[in-house]
């Protein structure tokens, strides 16, 4: 099981990854059988292939992540943040919190979204 440090580090990098534009960087701490529901209730992204579509097109729309506090690790094999996504070709910004969990390679598994409607707000 990874350590709560080996997590956070994870998903300071995924947020590095959105400010640096690169998108595989994001990509490649998944694991090949990682599961995403972004937001949750919408269908789940299954895999890879189906997840780094998602990603190359969060990041090529320009959406900049900022973090509203430290990311959170667990007792067990997961961890979260809360954070601000800016959308500026869209003026849109969301207010989220995600939860991963990871496997005992330390690649995340699955990454659930929460966000809705109350949760957007131009400009």
């Amino acid at each position: 099981m990874p350590t709560q440090e080996e997590m956070k580090a994870a998903l300071r990098a995924y947020v590095d990854g959105f400010a640096n534009g690169d998108a595989e960087s994001v990509i490649a701490l998944f694991a090949e059988d990682a599961v995403v529901e972004d937001p949750v209730g919408s269908p789940e992204l299954h895999g890879l292939e189906a997840i780094g579509k998602f990603y190359r097109d969060a990041v090529d729309s320009g959406a900049r992540l900022t973090l509203d506090g430290p990311v959170r690790g667990s007792q067990g094999s997961g961890a979260a943040m809360a954070f601000t996504i800016e959308l500026a070709a869209l003026n849109l910004t969301i207010k989220a919190i995600d939860v991963f969990t990871f496997n005992d390679a330390g690649k995340i598994t699955t990454m659930r979204a929460y966000w809705g409607p109350d949760d957007m707000s131009q400009g």
